[in-house]
C-alpha cells in the first residue's frame, strides 16, 4: 500500500503521568471536560467515556479552590492523566500539585509577582509534572495587541517566549507550548515559527473552531497542515460538542496522515445508483458497534463490483457489492455474504481477528 512517512521534529520528551510527550512517542491525543468540575461525578463519567474512545489525557478546568478539591477527588477516579487548566490564581496551581495533577496548564506571565511564579515553578518540579504554556489569540497581552494592532502569528510566538524566558531563567525546561487560534493559517504560522526557535513539545490546536461538523473540517484542515510539516506532539480537536466526538476526531486525523493507527479505519464509497446494498447504513451501523475497537483495522466497504474488489483487496477485511456480495479476508475472497447479514458478518470476522492477534501475543 503506498504509504508517506512524515519525518517528525526532534523535540525533547516530558511525561504527562504515564503518557510520554514529544521525543519519539506516539502524538497523543487529549480533551477537555466541560462539566462542572465541582460535579465529581458527572466530571468523573464524561473522563471514563473519553477514555473508552481511545483518549490519551484530559484537561479539567479548576477555576476556584473549591474546583481544586474536587479536583483531587477526580483525579483519584480517572483512568488518564490529567491537566489542570488554572489561570491568575497561583494558591490553586499549587494546591492541585499536591492533589495529584499530572501537568499545570498555566501561564507564568499570569501569576503575578516574581515569588508567586517561583513557588508554582519549584512545586511543579518537586512534584516531577511539566507545565503547559497556553497562548490564545482571544487572550494575547495589552502591549502586544497595542504592538501588532491585530493577533498575528508573530504576536502569538513573542507571548510564548515571554512565558518560556520566565521558565528558563529558573531552570525550567520540562514543558510544552501551545499557540492557539480560530484562524487556520495564522496558527500554522505561529506554529511553524516556534517550532525551530525552542527544543520543548508542541500541542497543537485550532481554538474555537465551531461545531461537530465545521469545526472537525477547520481542526482537520488547519492541524493536517502543521502535522504534515512534521510538527506537533500532542493534539486537541476544539468542539462545540461533547468531548468523546473530539478524541473521534483527533485519531482520525492521525490516521489520516499515518501517524497513528488506533480503531477501525472503515473505507467506504458515497455509494450510488450501482450499489448492492445500502453503504451509508452500514457504514454507521458499523461505526457505533466497533467504537470500542482500540486495534487498528482497516476495514473496506465498497457497494458495487467496480471499485469493490480492488479496494476489499487492500484491506485486512473487505466486502465487495455484487450478485453476490463478497467478504475477503487478508486480500483473498472468503465467502458470500446477505446484505441483510453485512454488518454482523463484519463485526464478527473484526472481533474474531482482535482475538487471535491477542492469543497470540499472550503466547
Amino acid at each position: 500500500m503506498f504509504k508517506v512517512e512524515i519525518p517528525r521534529r526532534k523535540s525533547r520528551q516530558i511525561m504527562v503521568g504515564s503518557v510520554a510527550v514529544g521525543g519519539d512517542a506516539p502524538i497523543s491525543v487529549q480533551t477537555m471536560t466541560n462539566t462542572e468540575t465541582t460535579d465529581v461525578d458527572a466530571t468523573v463519567a464524561q473522563i471514563e467515556r473519553a477514555a473508552k474512545a481511545g483518549v490519551d489525557i484530559v484537561r479539567v478546568s479548576v477555576p476556584s479552590m473549591e474546583a481544586a478539591e474536587a479536583f483531587g477527588q477526580i483525579r483519584k477516579r480517572s483512568p488518564v492523566p490529567l491537566i489542570t487548566d488554572i489561570h491568575f490564581d497561583y494558591k490553586i496551581a499549587l494546591r492541585v500539585a499536591e492533589l495529584g495533577a499530572d501537568c499545570l496548564r498555566i501561564n507564568p506571565g499570569n501569576i503575578g509577582r516574581e515569588d508567586r511564579v517561583q513557588a508554582v515553578v519549584q512545586s511543579a518540579r518537586d512534584h516531577g509534572i511539566p507545565i503547559r504554556i497556553g497562548v490564545n489569540a482571544g487572550s494575547l497581552e495589552k502591549d502586544l495587541q497595542k504592538k501588532y494592532g491585530e493577533p498575528t502569528p508573530e504576536a502569538l510566538v513573542e507571548s510564548a517566549l515571554r512565558h518560556i524566558e520566565i521558565l528558563e531563567r529558573l531552570n525550567f525546561r520540562d514543558f510544552k507550548v501551545s499557540l492557539k487560534a480560530s484562524e487556520i493559517f495564522m496558527t500554522v504560522e505561529a506554529y511553524k515559527q516556534l517550532a525551530s526557535q525552542i527544543e520543548q513539545p508542541l500541542h497543537l490546536g485550532i481554538t474555537e473552531a465551531g461545531g461537530l461538523r465545521a469545526g472537525s473540517v477547520k481542526s482537520a484542515i488547519g492541524l493536517g497542515m502543521i502535522l504534515a510539516s512534521g510538527i506537533g506532539d500532542t493534539i486537541r480537536v476544539s468542539l462545540a460538542a461533547d468531548p468523546v466526538e473530539e478524541v473521534k476526531v483527533g485519531f482520525d486525523i492521525l490516521k489520516s496522515l499515518h501517524l497513528r493507527n488506533k480503531g477501525v479505519n472503515i473505507i467506504a464509497c458515497p455509494s450510488c445508483s450501482r450499489q448492492n446494498f445500502d453503504v451509508i447504513k452500514v457504514v454507521n451501523e458499523l461505526e457505533q458497534r466497533l467504537e470500542d475497537v482500540l486495534d487498528h483495522m482497516d476495514v473496506a466497504v465498497i457497494g458495487c463490483i467496480v471499485n469493490g474488489p480492488g479496494e476489499a483487496r487492500e484491506a485486512d477485511i473487505g466486502l465487495a457489492g455484487g450478485q453476490p456480495n463478497l467478504l475477503y479476508m487478508d486480500g483473498k475472497p472468503s465467502h458470500k455474504v446477505d446484505a441483510d447479514e453485512i454488518v454482523n458478518q463484519i463485526e464478527r470476522e473484526v472481533r474474531a481477528k482482535i482475538a487471535a492477534k491477542q492469543q497470540k501475543t499472550e503466547k
